[in-house]
Formats: C-alpha cells, structure tokens, sequence
C-alpha cells in the first residue's frame, strides 16, 4: 500500500468572486460605507443637512482641499510629498490682491498661479536635485512661504473686490458653483492622465521602486520634479479660487490645509510609502472631511472641535495606511510560502 498523499486541487476564485476578491474593490466599498454612515447619522441630527443648498455648500467649501488633493494624490503615488501647499495658497493670495494695481486683476491671476509653480519647481529640484528628504524640504518650504506671505502682506488681508474676479469663486454654472466645476474638470484631466497615459503608470512603478525604474530607463527624477511643479501649480489654482470667495488676500489663509488634504488623500487609500492609490479613492477623502465639517459647521460644534476631529482622522488615515502596507506584507508571504510548498 502506497503512502503517497494525494494533494486535493485548490479551486482558484473566478468570474464575480474573483472582483468581489479584489483588495481594492474592498477598500472602495469600506470608504463608501463609512461615508454613507457619516451622511445618514449628519441626516438624523440635522434636518438641514440633505437639503440640495447645504449639499452645494458642502462641495464648495470642500473644493480646494479637493483641487491640490488632486495632485497631492499623484505625487504621493511617486513617492513625494508636499507639505507647502498651504502657504502656497496663502502667498498666491497675497500675490494676487498686493499686484492687481500694477497688473491688472487678471495679470496678477498669472502672477499668482506663476508663484504657484516656482514654489512646486523649487520643491522638486530640492529633492531630485540635491537629494534633500521630502518631509524636510517642504516642511521648510512651507516656513519661508508663509513668512513670505506675512512679509509681503504686512500681517494684513488686502482686498480683491473686482466683479470679474469675484465671479471665480462666487457664481455658478447651471447652479453649480464656479470652484465646484473647476475641480470636476482638474478631476477628470487627473484621472485620465493617471490611468491612461505613460507618465501615470509611471508613476505607480516610481512609487513601488525608484531604484528598479530607473534601471528600467524611467526618467524617475524627471517625473518627480514634474509631480512636485503640478502640485505647486494645484496649489497656485486653489489660492485663486479661494481668494475670489473671500474677496482679499490673506497671509493667514488655508492656515493647516496640508494636513486635511494628506489626511483626504491616504484615507483614500493612497499610500504613505508610494505606488499605491486611487485618485477615486481621494475623492471620498475628501467627501469624507468636507461632510464632517459640513455637519459639525450645522450642529453648532465648536472649531476647537472640529480640528480634533481633523486630527483624529489624520490618525485614522495613517493608521489605515499601515494596516494595508501590513495586510499587503502578509499576503506576498503566504503566496511565497504556497508556491514554495508546491514545488
């Protein structure tokens, strides 16, 4: 009698329960739970909250967090990180409302996405360049901007009051808010370019492994100088925006903004270490923050609050983000020890 054991065949999952399988797919569904839980208990507690005026008020002010998560998503997928985005805003701002006699209200707009830009470009060629840590090289970054916009400024908000320029961030297309639409069509730009070009896929394999890319002939230092500018430049775009809503420049404007947008952006699923996210998945994170403060803006809760809660799902997002990383690790082991198994 043979003491051979016959080894069952394992039955693969295929047709839905393979999608239904996808790691992804069950961190979609996980963030579209969790926010439909947020709407449903803001529903109860507020009887203003689903009205279609407070939904079009949550987008708005949701939008330029919205605009430079966008882009922050793309730079995090590469690897990078961008922590200036704030100031930036704060400074184009300020460029805008302190240029617009010289220039012209629409002249200073450039001026003001153009400081947008060289703040990103600097950035980039810090870290590409000299080979300075991204945290710290924005980190600074976001010190010498902000002073920059309190220099300039003299510590006070200056007004914008054009009707052309105000229309931006005041009016509405088909009763959409202006911002609401721009951040639409940054969405759409984004998304194409990240699933469907070379420079996005790109991206993911600079992401995964720089050292690899660059053996495989990417221009990683390239890509990365040209995630860092488009975020500068998201940056630049918000503060014009935002800057229209409030009709000044203000040195203390989109104060902490880089924090909510990181926090929106790895909520989302995009990870901390690179080459993994999803810029659907960012757009959640942000639909989850903007509807937190909506709802807590209605109860009448306290700022102080609010930036609690701010922190505590900075927290929740990181944590989320090295839960995966350690889910990723443990699947990649089981797979090498069954393969290893089977041989």
């Amino acid at each position: 009698m043979s003491n051979r054991t016959e080894t069952l065949p394992v039955s693969k999952p295929d047709g839905l329960q393979k999608i239904l399988q996808n790691p992804a797919l069950q961190e979609g569904f996980g963030l579209v739970a969790m926010y439909l839980i947020i709407v449903v208990v803001m529903s109860v507690l507020s009887p203003f909250f689903l009205s279609t005026r407070n939904f079009l008020n949550l987008l708005l002010a949701s939008s330029t967090i919205g605009m430079i998560a966008i882009f922050t998503t793309m730079l995090m997928v590469g690897g990078g990180l961008d922590l200036s985005v704030g100031s930036t805003v704060a400074l184009v701002g300020v460029v805008i409302s302190h240029s617009q006699y010289a220039l012209g209200i629409w002249g200073a707009v450039v001026a003001g996405l153009a400081t947008g830009l060289v703040v990103g470009l600097l950035n980039g060629l810090i870290v590409t360049r000299i080979g300075i840590n991204p945290l710290i090289t924005t980190l600074g970054m976001l010190s010498v901007v902000r002073g920059l916009a309190f220099v300039f400024s003299g510590g006070l908000s200056e007004p914008a009051l054009d009707e052309a320029f105000g229309w931006l961030g005041r009016d509405r297309i088909g009763g959409v808010p202006v911002p609401v639409v721009a951040f639409a069509i940054l969405f759409i730009g984004a998304f194409i370019v990240m699933r469907y070009t070379t420079y996005g896929r790109a991206m993911y394999a600079i992401g995964g492994n720089a050292e690899a890319s660059h053996l495989a002939a990417l221009p990683v230092k390239r890509y990365q100088l040209i995630a860092y500018t488009l975020s500068g430049l998201s940056a630049g775009v918000a503060g014009v925006f935002l800057t229209s809503q409030l009709a000044a420049g203000a040195p203390q404007a989109a104060f902490g903004v880089e924090l909510s947008v990181i926090a929106a952006v790895v909520l989302g699923g995009t990870s901390l270490a690179g080459g993994k996210g999803h810029l659907l998945g960012t757009l959640v994170g942000v639909l989850i923050l903007g509807t937190l403060n909506n709802g807590m803006t209605l109860l009448s809760i306290s700022s102080y609050y609010q930036q609690i809660s701010q922190g505590l799902v900075l927290l929740l997002a990181v944590g989320l983000d090295r839960f995966r990383l350690g889910s990723i690790g443990r699947v990649a082991k089981s797979k090498q020890e069954a393969e290893s198994s089977g041989q």
